[in-house]
């Protein structure tokens, strides 16, 4: 078996947080952990601790190299609800299709498994949260100035509700949830939110 000096441990940990991801922490268990990256458990444990240190470093790499980049897209974006459109279009697309389909988002995952009861696994879902909030509150304020919102859409509150719209994806698409239906649901929601056309 390799030991620690002789393997990556970024590799290592592309293959945990794949686990994690998939099955959610209560149910990975070390020996998946080792059976999935051909280590031992000493290598492991030596590397990154036990397996809620090896949980918590996984879900910072998730959301370091999956929920970050699209946030910051998205509060940079510039084009106001076409920029939020694009969003939501993106999320459903790596929801339902492709090699994660099914898997939901490990961030969100985690606030409805046992994972959440530790404290620094709730800080970071806070400040992940925070960030989904901010970008669509961004993309918001971005609308509001290019006149596409209706009359009394406050960017405020309704980046919550996007915000809550975007945790429903993710659960609803976990659960088998079909593309079309979700892209319907979003596309209501936005309808509601923007200016009608004047004719």
């Amino acid at each position: 078996m390799p030991d620690i000096k002789h393997f990556d441990p970024d590799a290592a940990l592309d293959t945990a947080l794949r686990l994690f991801w998939r099955q959610g922490m209560a149910t990975t268990g070390i020996q998946d952990i080792v059976t999935a990256t051909g280590l031992n458990r000493s290598s492991l444990y030596a590397t990154f601790g036990g397996k809620r240190e090896l949980y918590l470093a996984s879900l910072k790499r998730y959301v370091e190299l999956r929920s970050r980049p699209k946030y910051r897209r998205l509060a940079e974006d510039g084009r106001g609800l076409p920029a939020v459109a694009d969003f939501f279009e993106s999320l459903i697309a790596a929801r339902c299709s492709g090699e994660h389909a099914g898997w939901g988002c490990m961030a969100v995952n985690a606030q409805a498994g046992a994972e959440y009861g530790d404290s620094e696994v709730r800080a970071l879902l806070e400040r992940h949260h925070q960030d989904l909030r901010d970008a669509l509150r961004a993309a918001l304020v971005a609308a509001e100035e290019r006149g596409q919102l209706a009359p009394g859409v406050d960017p405020g509150p309704t980046a919550d509700v996007l915000a809550l719209l975007a945790y429903g994806v993710n659960l609803r698409s976990r659960a088998g949830a079909d593309a079309r239906a979700l892209r319907a649901t979003v596309t209501s929601a936005l309808a509601s939110i923007g200016r009608s056309p004047t004719v």
